[in-house]
């Protein structure tokens, strides 16, 4: 166990080498093959569940189990089922109750296995990357962001979700990739528009605290700026820090306040306590 027990640095530092060995190895080819894959966003999956285990929670509930990307759970929310990558399961307090689904989602009349009750007591956290262009996709990226919260807590209200996104602040420069060559893109205006995009669209669906409304919301939000361009690379964890790099510009009113990875296990283990009674993820 303790091999996989990652700290945050170690694994984003992981995953620079496995970005820049790529791109060195095959160029564009190896860039777009690693970051498409599951390698690199799986390093980050042991970087939680480490992180979940050191605040207390008991490693045989993590699923799936640490040093594994296998099984991931399949729970069934209000329109559709999904996958999620990184969840805790209650204790042995609660066991599944398997029922047929009967609301008019995707999958009426099939059976979920672990039932309403006991998927409702499942902490549940995603993780997601943009490692290439802070613009690509963008749209779809908080359309999807949007949907999967909403999705789940309108069937399971009580149900405590965390988001992870990583995030890297300046953006590979794909002429020098071609050639197999790392190098980064200067800072542009259209790069801090879209860093500042960013930290306001998370802005809005951090922080659900009330368990009957805003149900797009996750009860909590890690979004990851890292400036991969520099060794050691850089975890920022406020605006200023991002003005002072000239990330942002100083006009800038948006806030990485309770929106940073730090406590981000422990803001989602107290919302949990607070929702559930303690005790029931150890």
């Amino acid at each position: 166990m303790t091999n996989y027990m990652i700290e945050l640095n170690e694994g984003l530092e992981l995953i620079k080498s496995m970005i820049e060995d790529a791109i060195i190895e095959r160029g564009e080819a190896g860039k777009r093959s690693v970051i498409n894959s599951s390698r690199t966003i799986n390093v980050l999956h042991e970087v939680v569940k480490a992180d979940l285990i050191r605040n207390g929670v008991r490693p045989d509930l993590l699923r799936p189990e640490l040093g594994s990307s296998k099984p991931e759970i399949r729970l069934a929310g209000f329109l559709k089922y999904k996958f999620q990558d990184v969840c805790v399961f209650p204790n042995e307090t609660f066991q599944p109750l398997p029922e047929i689904i009967d609301f008019n989602g995707l999958h009426s009349g099939k059976k979920d296995k672990y039932g309403e009750l006991f998927s409702e007591h499942i902490l549940t956290i995603n993780l997601r990357s943009q490692l290439s262009s802070l613009s690509k996709n963008k749209d779809t990226m908080f359309e999807r962001t949007y949907a999967e919260p909403l999705n789940l807590h309108r069937r399971l209200p009580k149900m405590v979700l965390g988001e992870v996104y990583l995030l890297s602040a300046r953006e590979l420069n794909s002429s020098a990739v071609k050639n197999s060559q790392v190098s980064y893109k200067a800072i542009s205006t259209s790069s801090k528009n879209a860093l500042q995009e960013y930290i306001f669209g998370f802005a809005a669906l951090n922080g659900r605290f009330n368990q009957g409304d805003d149900f797009f919301k996750y009860e909590r939000v890690a979004l990851l700026i890292v400036d991969f361009s520099v060794s050691p690379l850089r975890i920022y964890n406020s605006v200023d820090e991002l003005k002072a790099d000239e990330f942002l510009n100083e006009d800038s009113q948006c806030s990485l306040k309770n929106l940073t990875y730090e406590n981000f296990i422990a803001d989602l283990l107290k919302a949990y306590d607070r929702r559930f009674g303690t005790g029931i993820l150890s």
